[in-house]
């Protein structure tokens, strides 16, 4: 059990370091897109679509990651007064109903990611990138997503620290 947490953590930490190569591609073509159009005067295509997609797919890739390093935002009130077996219980609760809605947005963005596959949808922009590159981030995230919240609640469940190990 524990090598399986522990691969789980190893993509989320993967994917964490993709969201930030994201982010910093996003960056570099802004500038580049102040650079073509202020500077040069010249149109730009693609660069705005490409800038958005990527801060986006970046928060989806990246999510498991900051689950991972406990980066969510949460409410920690209850479980402050709570002692030992009434935090434990309520934060696998959490988990299991973090990880209901994570299935449920998986398993949509699959069919749509799917459904813009064979349809061969692309974008109403010149660039007509197609769809289903940009949904694909969501299905992976939210797949990651899902499996971190597994080891979420077994590593809470048989209390494991964040290296799959015993307490």
């Amino acid at each position: 059990m524990t090598s399986v947490i522990s691969l789980i953590q190893l993509l989320s930490r993967l994917f964490g370091v993709v969201a930030a190569v994201l982010v910093a591609l996003a960056i570099i073509v802004v500038c580049q897109m102040v650079v073509m159009r202020y500077f040069l005067n010249a149109s730009t295509v693609w660069q705005t679509e490409f800038v958005t997609y990527s801060i986006v797919a970046a928060t989806f890739v990246g999510s498991p990651y900051v689950l991972f390093i406990k980066g969510h935002v949460n409410v920690d009130l209850l479980p402050h007064y709570l002692t030992g077996s009434a935090r434990k219980a309520m934060a696998i609760v959490a988990s299991l109903l973090a990880s209901v809605f994570c299935v449920i947005l998986a398993w949509q963005s699959w069919e749509l990611f799917a459904e813009s596959y064979e349809g061969g949808w692309v974008t109403d922009t010149v660039w007509e990138l197609p769809l289903w590159i940009t949904y694909l981030p969501m299905v992976l995230g939210m797949g990651l997503l899902c499996l971190q919240y597994v080891a979420e609640i077994l590593g809470t469940a048989f209390d494991l620290d964040a290296n799959g190990e015993g307490r």
